[in-house]
C-alpha cells in the first residue's frame, strides 16, 4: 500500500487486514462530505448485540430486526484525516441481463397487489454475484474516492461476514435530544449537461415516503420541520430528497424512534407490515442486512448517534460480491423502467470492484 498521501489511513487499513487475519471484529467508515476516516476495533471474536441501542460502539443491523442488532464494541477507536483523490466516476461497467425475467415478473406482481389496494408501495429488489478482483481494502479506498458525500464503511466480522458500501440516505442523527432524519425516493441517472426531470411517479413516491415518517414520527417528537424538497446527486444518480428535523420528547426511548423508522417506505413500503411480508415471500432471497442500517452509538462525550441506512453495498465472500439493488413500485411503476433503474444503481458499486 503506497505512504506517499493519507499514511495514517494506510496504517489504518493495515491494523484491520491484521484483524481479518486474527479473526477480530471492526468497522472503519466516513461519514458524508467529512475530511477524516473513523474506525472501531473490537478485541475479542464475541457476537455482541445492542439490546437498547444505549450503548457505545457501531451498530450494524438487518433488514429483519427480529433477527438482532450486531454491536461491535469500541474497545479502541481511532479517527485519522484523509484526503480524497477525485476519481472519474465515467468508468465502462458491463451489465449482465441474467435474472431480468424474474425482476420483471417480481415488480408485475407487486404492481398487482398495489391495484388491488393491498399495497401503496413496495420497494423490491434484487442480488447480482460478481467475480472479485480486489481485495476488501482496496474496494473501500475506491468508495471512499468515488462517493465522497456517501456514508462509506468497511465492515468485518468472523460470525457475520466482510460487507462495503457508499449509502446515500440516513436513517436518523440524533445530538442529545435533537433529531435529523430524510425522506429520499425517487431515481434519475446523472446526466451531463441537464438537470433532473422528474416525473410525477417519483414526485408522489417521495411525497409518500415523506407522509409517512411524518406520521411515524408525530407522537415522539416535537417541533416536527419537513425541508423543502431537493434534487441530490450520489455518484452518478440523482434522488429526491427532504430534510426532517424535531426535537425527541423526554418520554421517547431512543428504540422506540429507530423501531419507528425502520424499515423506511424507501427500503420496504407502505403499509410496512403488509409490504415486508410480500417481499419475504416473493423476492427470492435473504436480504440480511441489505437494507438494514449500520452507524455509530454514543462514541462522543455526548449523546449522539449516526444512523445509515445500508444501501449501494455488497457482501464480499472470497473471490465474490454479491451486490444488491432495488426500487420502489407504486401504481405508475412501468417493470422495463424499474429493471433499467436497477441496472442504473448497480453500476455504483461495480466501478469500485
Amino acid at each position: 500500500m503506497p505512504y506517499q498521501k493519507n499514511s495514517d489511513f494506510h496504517q489504518l487499513l493495515e491494523k484491520a487486514n491484521l484483524y481479518i487475519k486474527e479473526g477480530l471484529p471492526f468497522s472503519i467508515y466516513r461519514k458524508p462530505s467529512e475530511n477524516e476516516v473513523r474506525a472501531v476495533f473490537q478485541t475479542t471474536p464475541d457476537l455482541n448485540f445492542t439490546l437498547d441501542f444505549e450503548e457505545s460502539g457501531f451498530v450494524f443491523a438487518p433488514f429483519d430486526l427480529d433477527d438482532n442488532a450486531i454491536l461491535i464494541k469500541a474497545d479502541e477507536s481511532k479517527t485519522v484525516p484523509f484526503e480524497a483523490e477525485r476519481l472519474d466516476l465515467d468508468v465502462n461497467v458491463t451489465l449482465a441481463e441474467s435474472g431480468k425475467d424474474f425482476h420483471l415478473n417480481l415488480i408485475a406482481k407487486g404492481i398487482k397487489q398495489i391495484n388491488k389496494g393491498l399495497l401503496r408501495k413496495v420497494v423490491l429488489s434484487r442480488k447480482i454475484d460478481v467475480p472479485l478482483s480486489k481485495p476488501p481494502y482496496e474496494i473501500f479506498q475506491n468508495l471512499l474516492n468515488r462517493y465522497q458525500d456517501a456514508f462509506c464503511y468497511w465492515f468485518y466480522h468472523p460470525k457475520v461476514g466482510t460487507w462495503c458500501g457508499a449509502t446515500p440516505e440516513t436513517l436518523m442523527r440524533t445530538h442529545n435530544k435533537n433529531l435529523r432524519t430524510m425522506s429520499l425516493a425517487g431515481t434519475l441517472p446523472v446526466e451531463k449537461t441537464s438537470l433532473p426531470d422528474w416525473g410525477s411517479k417519483e414526485i408522489e413516491e417521495q411525497k409518500m415516503v415523506t407522509d409517512y415518517i411524518k406520521d411515524k414520527l408525530r407522537d415522539a417528537v416535537e417541533d416536527l420541520k419537513v425541508g423543502k424538497v431537493k434534487s441530490v446527486k450520489a455518484g452518478k444518480l440523482w434522488h429526491l430528497k427532504s430534510e426532517i428535523t424535531g426535537t425527541i420528547t423526554s418520554e421517547t426511548k431512543i428504540k422506540s424512534i429507530i423501531a419507528a423508522l425502520h424499515p423506511t417506505p424507501a427500503v420496504c413500503g407502505i403499509p410496512t407490515y403488509e409490504a415486508k411480508a410480500f417481499i419475504k415471500e416473493n423476492e427470492n432471497y435473504e436480504r440480511t442486512f441489505y437494507t438494514g442500517f449500520l452507524g455509530e452509538l454514543n462514541l462522543g462525550a455526548t449523546k449522539t448517534i449516526a444512523l445509515f441506512v445500508n444501501l449501494r453495498c455488497m457482501e464480499l465472500k472470497d473471490d465474490e460480491a454479491s451486490i444488491f439493488v432495488g426500487g420502489g413500485i407504486t401504481s405508475a411503476s412501468q417493470p422495463e423502467s424499474e429493471w433499467s433503474e436497477t441496472q442504473n444503481k448497480s453500476k455504483t458499486i461495480l466501478r469500485t470492484i
